[in-house]
């Protein structure tokens, strides 16, 4: 099988070559046979010693940039001069900054921006806390951290590997929720570590969002985290992907006409992100969900892990004992592994019209080819149709909650997120096949933070809120006079 590339991995090969009147269509022959995906053929400049072209192109990992270019010089007698890696050059310097909300021009600004002016609002601040939300950047900053356990699909790679990561995601968070998101990457060695440095620098933000930390540390400090702050603690590996997910199969089973008590579901991965998703199965309705982990099905007495034990107390009701069994006349299968946890050939066993969220990155764990026709497939990646990917939820979700001024993250919040995202699918586009939106439909990050918002508003009792043009306006109480 063709190895499945990715816009992750596009490079810009340089080539040098002879004049030949076949140049062009050789060079895209050669890319073709050693199974890259061709993008662009530019041609940089023709001379008498020969061309040079540009050739831009999806590959799979380093690997196999090496071997297109081989395969390119083998077939075609060009040199491939050199190789440049947008996805490199795009992070130069980071992909974030801080910029002024005020200008600074003359020695008025100066003197107001900081000393002696700031005293004053520091002294307010001091006498009434509260005013913090609205004199300061709090209100509207969130704090993104991690330990750099479980990053991506790399594993344990550290927190300063992790940056660029949080960086991405401080990238999302400001451009589709409007909100001031800043990486803080722990070099920490526990969960108590963890804690104790969030806790610490928590005065600063108005939500704190836990990113790629492993499990099942990431439960105990989302909990104790959230125990402790009386800001919204969020962790995305989990909830934001489980309200994507659940989006989704509402949608997916809207269009192949089933409810969620009837479906039988098979759960394949029991990590921060399967788990989260099981419960919110579970607590949405579905009755019938078979989950396993490495080992194999959950049950009550192969499971070791506390989350997993709460899990096969709860799952499971026809006792299977393997995956295959599992999935026969299933109605939907969720992957939140990797790929080779799952036979394709499976997928023939389960009942007509399978609803089928292969989540694994790079690869998930069903390729679109491997399904039948009448399946319903979504993925975590960006270049298959219906991804999966926590950013439709946690920008509008961060937004709303911060426009709430919520002390916690509920149940009722996540499942007002969950419809927002439903319901931002048109029934033109359940019609083919289109169960969520894509991140760059500005309605659906607004759709989002009103729902959460009005969550918060209804169960705490709250008053109606701000807007987003007033949320930065301090009250009368908040302005000494």
């Amino acid at each position: 099988m063709a190895p499945v590339t990715s816009a992750g991995y596009t490079v810009t090969m340089r080539v040098v070559a002879p004049h030949e009147p076949a140049l062009l269509p050789r060079l895209a022959t050669a890319v073709s046979d050693a199974n890259g995906v061709l993008t662009g053929l530019d041609l940089v400049e023709v001379t008498t010693a020969g061309a040079t072209v540009d050739v831009t192109l999806l590959a799979l990992d380093e690997a196999h940039v090496q071997q297109v270019a081989a395969t390119i010089e083998a077939k075609t007698g060009a040199r491939v001069r050199h190789t440049s890696d947008p996805t490199f050059l795009y992070h130069l310097g980071g992909k974030i900054e801080v910029r002024p909300r005020t200008p600074i021009r003359t020695r008025q600004d100066l003197t107001m921006a900081y000393t002696p002016g700031v005293g004053r609002v520091a002294a307010a601040i001091a006498a009434r806390p509260e005013s913090a939300w609205t004199l300061t950047a709090k209100g509207n900053s969130v704090a993104i951290v991690t330990d750099g356990t479980a990053v991506l699909g790399l594993g344990n790679i550290g927190p300063l590997a992790a940056l660029p990561v949080m960086e991405g995601k401080s990238l999302i968070f400001k451009e589709f929720g409007e909100v001031n998101a800043y990486p803080i990457c722990l070099d920490a060695r526990s969960p108590d570590d963890v804690v104790r440095a969030t806790v610490a620098v928590a005065p600063g933000f108005g939500g704190i969002n836990l990113e790629d930390i492993a499990a099942p540390a990431c439960f105990l400090v989302e909990s104790m985290l959230q125990a402790e702050l009386d800001i919204p603690v969020f962790h995305d590996d989990q909830h934001g992907t489980a309200i994507v997910v659940l989006a989704g199969l509402l949608n997916a089973c809207r269009i192949t006409g089933r409810n969620f008590p009837d479906v039988r579901v098979v759960l394949v991965g029991c990590g921060a992100a399967g788990t989260a998703i099981s419960l919110a199965l579970l607590d949405a309705g579905v009755r019938d969900l078979v989950i396993a982990d490495r080992d194999g099905v959950l049950t009550e007495t192969a499971a070791s892990l506390p989350h997993h034990r709460e899990l096969a107390a709860r799952s499971n009701p026809r006792g299977v004992r393997d995956v295959r069994t599992a999935m026969r006349d299933a109605d939907v299968f969720i992957g939140t592994a990797r790929r080779g946890s799952i036979d394709p050939e499976w997928v023939r066993l389960m009942a007509p019209r399978p609803i089928l969220f292969a989540l694994s990155n790079p690869e998930p764990e069903l390729l679109p080819q491997e399904v039948g026709p009448d399946a319903i497939l979504a993925t975590g990646r960006s270049d298959l149709p219906n991804q999966l990917n926590n950013a439709l939820c946690f920008p509008g979700f961060f937004r709303g909650a911060l426009d709430a001024r919520a002390t916690k993250v509920t149940v009722a919040m996540k499942l007002a997120a969950t419809r927002a995202i439903a319901d931002t699918v048109t029934e033109e586009q359940r019609a083919i096949g289109v169960i969520v939106p894509t991140m760059f439909q500005a309605q659906l990050h607004q759709a989002v933070a009103r729902a959460v918002a009005d969550a918060w508003r209804r169960e705490s009792g709250a008053g109606p809120g701000r807007d987003a043009a007033d949320r930065n306006t301090p009250t009368a109480e908040e302005v000494p006079r």
